[in-house]
């Protein structure tokens, strides 16, 4: 497999830029998940320590975006076979520490994607799947996948099932706030995931989405 030779960086704008994670970043992260995940559960925050080992494992895999060095953006990935199994963030996450990256995997797995928000709504999200997609062509990878949180779900599960939620969503009948903004990237909708997260917001539900190498981002 090629590997990336260069460090990724793409400048947004004065101050501003997209670039691999570096260690110095790690306890920003920390704190951003804090803001960017409010209601999920403490023990499927990612840690300082975890970022650290993420870039020990796979560093290509790991961007930032900064703005004047403080850290607003982020994404964390790893390396898999693309699978419909059905599996929870913790179990192929082996619990934020990653270790079950597959350095010969073919598929880029995203672990994890945040905005601040203060900075939602501008587009910043898709320049980090585009570096995601950039780096996934750089190792002639099949293309990215995620398990995106259905973060609508959880104000109407007392009227309507996970199930119909998702059919809707795929049919183009509902909108989700993470979901849909990712389709509209380009990623395509495969499977319904229960319980893959412990977070009320989502109701525990993840759907898994994948976007093809072939499309541009």
């Amino acid at each position: 497999m090629t590997t990336s030779t260069q460090p990724y960086y793409l400048q947004l704008q004065p101050g501003m830029a997209v670039q691999q994670m570096q260690p110095q970043h790690a306890e920003q992260l920390e704190a951003l998940q804090q803001i960017v995940f409010p209601t999920l559960a403490e023990e499927e925050l990612i840690k300082a320590p975890q970022f650290l080992h993420h870039l020990q494992l796979f560093p290509e895999g790991q961007f930032v975006i900064t703005n004047n060095e403080v850290v607003i953006g982020m994404t964390s990935c790893m390396r898999s076979n693309f699978n419909t199994d059905q599996h929870t963030f913790k179990e192929i996450s082996a619990g934020g520490w990653f270790t079950n990256h597959n350095p010969m995997g073919n598929w880029l797995y995203g672990l994890d994607m945040g905005i601040h928000p203060d900075y939602r709504g501008k587009g910043f999200a898709r320049f980090l799947y585009r570096a995601r997609q950039q780096i996934a062509k750089e190792m002639r990878l099949k293309g990215q996948f995620t398990v995106g949180m259905m973060n609508g779900y959880g104000a109407v599960a007392n009227s309507i099932s996970a199930e119909v939620y998702f059919e809707e969503l795929k049919e183009g009948k509902r909108t989700d706030p993470t979901l849909t903004p990712q389709m509209k990237i380009g990623f395509e909708l495969v499977s319904l995931v229960s319980n893959y997260l412990n977070d009320p917001a989502c109701g525990n539900y993840g759907v898994l989405i994948k976007i093809d190498i072939t499309k541009n981002i």
